[in-house]
């Protein structure tokens, strides 16, 4: 009879609990990033975003953890980060300006379907015929989503696409830093290096804001971003990214909820049907890497 350990099943739990944290936190971030581009020039609105993570992640975590904050034994590896996490989210936001915020996180969930590409080139790890027609599916349904063909296309989708398969990249260099460097040091060097590189360019473009609600979402984006970076460092401290994955694809139903409250916009059937097929692969890839771990 299969004994289950209640210790690891509970690790499971929490990891679970900080994942639903993460797609809740990083759906209102992009909520929020539409509203403020809309408003703001959008490297203003990156800039601030780093900026304001990068002081509250210090305020919160420097005095716990002291030197850590900023001890890494991946030096190169967490710049690396820094400037990827940079440039994917100036492609998110220059996106939002043009894509409902269901149609970017619905191409966003192709992420396991590049990392099981990116596994097969880098690594050199076989899939099965079952996985092939899984990614096949995915990008299938990635397609269906951009639709090239017809008169709803945005040439902005292409950078909803890129974002992903850069953040596909992203999450292999977090899994290897993330096993010897502090969580605290990597997200708060993750906002550092924007906030230093982008701050140029952030004042060259700089409007003041001259509302309450320009501040409330400029401190929502920096809080939100700097709280979904840390929830899913910790989700995937309890649990392996095969427990962890399918909690991820709730995130469009927040997407979706918000997009409707804040901009009264609606996905269309062919963003539902592309969403599906993509999800539907996704699911499938993780649970056969479950299984993998699992034997």
């Amino acid at each position: 009879m299969l004994v289950i350990d209640p210790v690891s099943q509970r690790q499971r739990r929490i990891g679970i609990a900080w994942i639903c944290l993460t797609t809740l936190m990083f759906a209102l971030l992009d909520a929020s990033a539409k509203w403020l581009v809309q408003v703001f020039p959008v490297f203003q609105v990156i800039w601030m975003r780093f900026l304001v993570h990068t002081v509250l992640t210090a305020a919160l975590f420097g005095p716990k953890v002291g030197h850590d904050l900023y001890r890494v034994k991946h030096p190169k590896l967490q710049l690396i980060r820094g400037l990827m996490l940079a440039t994917m989210t100036a492609l998110n936001f220059f996106a939002l300006q043009y894509l409902q915020l269901a149609e970017t996180s619905a191409i966003q969930f192709s992420v396991p379907i590049m990392i099981a590409l990116f596994s097969v080139w880098w690594l050199g790890e076989g899939q099965s015929t079952a996985r092939w027609v899984a990614i096949a599916t995915g990008f299938i349904g990635v397609l269906v989503i951009i639709r090239p063909w017809g008169h709803g296309f945005h040439p902005a989708i292409f950078l909803t696409l890129l974002n992903a398969i850069m953040y596909a990249v992203f999450n292999m260099i977090t899994r290897h830093v993330g096993a010897q460097d502090h969580p605290a040091a990597t997200q708060w060097i993750s906002a550092l290096v924007p906030s230093v590189v982008l701050a140029p360019v952030g004042l060259w473009n700089w409007q003041t804001p001259q509302d309450l609600w320009s501040w409330v979402f400029i401190l929502s984006a920096g809080l939100t971003g700097g709280l979904g970076h840390f929830a899913s460092a910790m989700a995937h401290r309890h649990a392996s990214a095969a427990v962890l994955g399918p909690f991820l694809y709730q995130q469009i139903i927040y997407m979706t909820a918000l997009g409707w409250l804040m901009f009264g916009q609606l996905p269309d059937a062919w963003v539902v049907a592309g969403a599906v097929l993509v999800v539907a692969s996704g699911l499938f890839l993780l649970r056969q890497e479950f299984r993998t771990h699992a034997d």
